[in-house]
């Protein structure tokens, strides 16, 4: 925990647009996947899994909601806000924000891992939407360490 702080305080120096639209769609695809959950479940529709068969339980499950939300919306919503970050970044350059945007993918990780212990240990089946979007969530997380890691090292 000692070494968050000097994680989150390392100036940034800006970044290849080819990363940042890399990780664009990647949260483009994880924004399409949850708005389609979240779309389909206010039709009160199950959408069909053609690879495993879990769908329908995890998505029905008391899990699925969390205070009257739809976790997909809130997927959704977080997804949104960093298709915002990235694209505020790309058009101003602001540090700033691409900063926040990258501690973002963090709590989408850490989110992420909570949905697929639920679905591992206390559901006991698989949704593909909702590990599509723990893929996608992952890879944005692994694509900002990157970004943080190429930065040079300031000793303080």
């Amino acid at each position: 925990m000692t070494n968050l702080k000097p994680l989150l305080t390392r100036p940034l120096r800006p970044v290849s647009n080819k990363i940042i639209i890399f990780a664009f769609l990647v949260a483009l695809i994880g924004f399409c996947d949850a708005t389609y959950l979240s779309i389909e479940h206010f039709r009160g529709v199950v959408p069909p899994c053609s690879i495993t068969a879990g769908c329908e339980k995890v998505l029905t499950s008391s899990y699925a909601v969390v205070a009257g939300i739809p976790v997909s919306l809130a997927g959704s919503f977080y997804y949104l806000v960093v298709l915002i970050g990235l694209l505020a970044y790309l058009e101003s350059g602001n540090l700033k924000i691409l900063k926040q945007t990258l501690f973002l993918t963090f709590l989408g990780l850490l989110a992420s891992l909570g949905f697929i212990y639920v679905q591992v240990f206390i559901i006991g089946s698989y949704c593909l939407y909702c590990m599509g979007s723990a893929i996608t969530s992952t890879i944005l997380f692994v694509t900002a360490v990157g970004i943080i890691n190429s930065q040079p090292h300031f000793h303080e």
